[in-house]
């Protein structure tokens, strides 16, 4: 239990992801039903239902991993490097070390990741150019993610509003097509579908606003929860003494974005900031926020 759990921001994640879900449920079973009647509708609820166990069978979890995320089996010589490190990080957190894979990423930015139940993985950056004190900090971090329940939560959540989003994906694109083919016939027929469709809009949003404003509302309760997690993951890692290394790291991304805008603005160009709604839509705190949090761990000097 302690290797794997769900703290508050993996059960507010999941929660945040219900409606998504039952509307994906809905969209499975009408789309399952008109291909093969009632019965097939239900059995291809119940099978996608189940299909959300293969987020923790570890084969599954690996070939997401490497056909998706891109990560791979790491070399020997990257094992000497790294499995020391991660021994020392889940020796401090109490958890077999052989409960995680270590998986990498041939990237040249300062990153891991926490996949699904069971994959922590980190880029050769991370891995080779980063002492290692700041490498234990970020897998720590990692660690973090999945003790907390965010990294399964994230992907159990992601797959089951999947078929809705796709559903949503379809229905923009064919409403944008039908509006195309309406113009090239006439401005009134054009003015009637956008009526048609806005009454329909308005409709599901007043009618049944308890599916609709929770699904407006998710991409910011999404980010807000993300946000979160990373404040949490920070927290593991200073609580298993590496709040030092941890704002290390930090600063070093910091520097980096602070010369990416310097480089732009030596280039006669200017980098846009953030607005107010771009924030709100970020699952990842800015750095000063993060490094003030980290900030009591500093003064107590772990």
């Amino acid at each position: 239990a302690h290797q794997r759990g769900a703290d508050a921001t993996a059960v507010g994640r999941l929660i945040v992801h219900v409606p998504g879900a039952l509307v994906s449920g809905v969209v499975v079973g009408a789309v399952a039903a008109w291909l093969g009647g009632t019965v097939v509708g239900w059995l291809a609820v119940l099978g996608w239902l189940a299909s959300g166990g293969l987020v923790f069978y570890r084969p599954a979890e690996l070939l997401f991993a490497r056909k998706v995320l891109k990560l791979r089996t790491p070399t020997a010589y990257e094992l000497t490097r790294l499995e020391p490190v991660w021994r020392e990080v889940t020796a401090r957190a109490g958890i077999e070390a052989r409960s995680y894979e270590l998986m990498v990423e041939n990237s040249d930015d300062l990153n891991a990741a926490a996949v699904a139940g069971h994959v922590v993985g980190v880029t050769t950056y991370a891995l080779n150019e980063i002492p290692s004190a700041n490498l234990a900090a970020v897998l720590a971090h990692e660690l973090g993610h999945h003790t907390g329940g965010h990294a399964w939560a994230g992907l159990l959540g992601y797959w089951y509003s999947l078929p809705g989003r796709i559903a949503w994906a379809v229905t923009k694109a064919l409403a944008a097509l039908a509006v195309y083919v309406a113009s090239r016939f006439s401005l009134l027929a054009t003015g009637f579908l956008v009526l048609l469709m806005g009454t329909f809009v308005v409709f599901a949003v007043v009618g049944v606003w308890y599916v609709t404003l929770p699904l407006l509302l998710a991409p910011y309760l999404l980010a807000y929860a993300g946000r979160q997690g990373e404040l949490r993951a920070d927290q593991q890692a200073a609580d298993l003494g590496f709040a030092r290394p941890m704002a290390e790291v930090l600063h070093q991304l910091q520097a980096e974005e602070d010369a990416e805008v310097a480089s732009a603005a030596a280039a006669g160009q200017r980098l846009e900031r953030p607005g107010p709604m771009a924030r709100l839509l970020s699952t990842h705190p800015d750095h000063a926020t993060r490094l003030s949090r980290l900030e009591p761990y500093l003064r107590l000097g772990r």
